[in-house]
């Protein structure tokens, strides 16, 4: 049996991690309007976070000057789900979202992509992971409706994920030959088909 404190701890602590990068990415944002040199050291001052937390989120400096870029253009939830008339749609709409918005901004994703590559094969023993302002956002609309098990919830979070942005992009593109319209049906089927397995029926 789940106790109802634990069904909401995962969306909490995503939450507060969400909070914490986008601290980071302000006060990245803050020293590059002063001219001053962006280093996870200084960004973590300045937000008031523990330099050991902030090597937590960016081990590279040059991956948090490229992400503060990228995350100024991302719309806030309501914007992005305006319009949708259920959880389907709400889900849907996310996935097209993310994905519309790596192929707009494609130079930088695929920079910060590489620099994430990079940082991995020097860092081995840790995997530092990106942006998860996706993963918020599923999670935030699955909260939201309330009739998905968290179990569920879960697993719907991992597939949609994995299924749209810039790794689903640079797939699409370079491994299929996919042009921008035909990935972005692609993108839609697979969320779908995620969500044909994954809702409840009725």
């Amino acid at each position: 049996m789940t106790l109802p404190s634990q069904t909401g701890a995962a969306p909490a602590r995503s939450a507060q991690k969400a909070r914490t990068r986008q601290a980071l990415l302000a006060a990245a944002r803050g020293l590059i309007a002063r001219g001053e040199e962006v280093t996870v050291t200084a960004a973590a001052a300045e937000a008031g976070i523990s330099k050991a937390t902030a090597y937590r989120y960016f081990s590279d400096p040059a991956a948090l000057v490229v992400e503060c870029g990228l995350d100024i253009d991302v719309a806030p939830y309501e914007a992005v789900v305006a319009g949708a008339a259920d959880l389907r749609a709400r889900l849907e709409a996310i996935s097209l979202y993310f994905f519309d918005l790596a192929c707009d901004r494609e130079a930088e994703f695929r920079q910060l992509l590489a620099r994430t590559l990079d940082d991995s094969l020097a860092s081995p023993g840790g995997r530092a992971r990106r942006g998860a302002r996706r993963v918020t956002m599923y999670e935030r609309a699955l909260a939201e409706d309330g009739a998905v098990p968290p179990a569920e919830r879960a697993a719907l979070v991992r597939e949609l994920s994995a299924a749209t942005g810039a790794e689903v992009m640079i797939a699409l593109f370079d491994v299929v030959g996919a042009g921008r319209e035909e990935a972005r049906e692609a993108v839609a089927g697979i969320a779908a088909a995620i969500c044909d397995r994954r809702l409840p029926k009725g």
